[in-house]
């Protein structure tokens, strides 16, 4: 079934979720709206043609005011046309046949996004290395798309291969760069390229053993755990170095930890930190 009435109960799954799969267009009407019941059909019969390359979902805004609410419907009809959890494009009214269906084909994933969702599925599975062929594939494609390039970021950064991550990041177009997700992957990006020639492990713990009050071992002890993902044992360096002075590096050990907590994947772990850096804090 290529066409669905949701809720408000049912909406995060049949769209927020879907949409990650393939494109979800949201037609918010009215039973007593007469361009509704116009459009309506139009909508029905394209989904039919489509056979399942794009899920057409019907909500009552009457009944389910709140997601009308949320999803900024001024009038209806009013549609969305959700897209990886977002909404990617919109129009309000009874449009003509011809102007839905150029519409919905500009929502239809290009080969390139083919592949990009191809990637993320082989990255699900454990194989980094097809999911890389496929997104430079797909990037050599569509050498403008942001997409691509923020997940060949992401997979570089899990690669190890901070030089290529660099490079794509400092690619995106300045609206990319603008994204939570794109500002937490720089984070990261930055605290591996801190970690460079960095000293061993057993020579700052020694510096530390002898000298407990040496703060720029336990910085560059901290830099050296983060880029071993061993981010416990990270701040918990940066929690001495606050304690024991504050302004040390213009309060780098804040800093820090706040950077740390964009990017460690771990609620509980960011959540115990936050508790812990309030108490050294106040």
């Amino acid at each position: 079934m290529h066409t669905i009435d949701v809720g408000e109960a049912d909406f995060e799954q049949k769209v927020i979720e879907r949409s990650f799969e393939l494109p979800v267009i949201v037609d918010f009407w009215a039973p007593w709206c007469g361009p509704c019941q116009i459009l309506k059909p139009i909508l029905e019969k394209l989904a039919e043609e489509y056979g399942g390359r794009f899920l057409l979902a019907k909500v009552n805004s009457d009944e389910n005011s709140h997601l009308a609410t949320r999803f900024n419907v001024r009038g209806i009809p009013s549609v969305k046309a959700v897209v990886e959890g977002r909404v990617a494009d919109e129009f309000s009214g009874a449009l003509p046949e011809s102007e839905i269906r150029r519409f919905i084909e500009e929502l239809l994933p290009s080969e390139a996004e083919k592949l990009r969702r191809q990637a993320r599925e082989q990255r699900g599975d454990g194989d980094a290395e097809r999911a890389r062929r496929l997104l430079e594939e797909a990037l050599s494609m569509e050498p403008e798309n942001d997409r691509i390039r923020i997940d060949l970021a992401r997979l570089y950064l899990d690669l190890d291969l901070t030089e290529a991550a660099r490079e794509q990041l400092d690619a995106l177009s300045p609206p990319a760069r603008l994204e939570q997700e794109v500002q937490e992957l720089e984070s990261r990006l930055q605290l591996v390229e801190q970690s460079r020639d960095l000293p061993e492990e057993a020579e700052l713990q020694q510096r530390i053993l002898q000298k407990p009050d040496d703060l720029e071992a336990r910085l560059l002890l901290s830099r050296r755990y983060t880029a071993e993902q061993r981010y416990a044992e990270a701040m918990e360096q940066l929690l001495e170095i606050i304690r024991r002075d504050r302004s040390f590096q213009e309060d780098i050990g804040r800093k820090q930890m706040l950077t740390l907590f964009n990017v460690v994947d771990n609620p509980d772990l960011v959540r115990e930190y936050r508790r812990r850096l309030a108490n050294v804090l106040h």
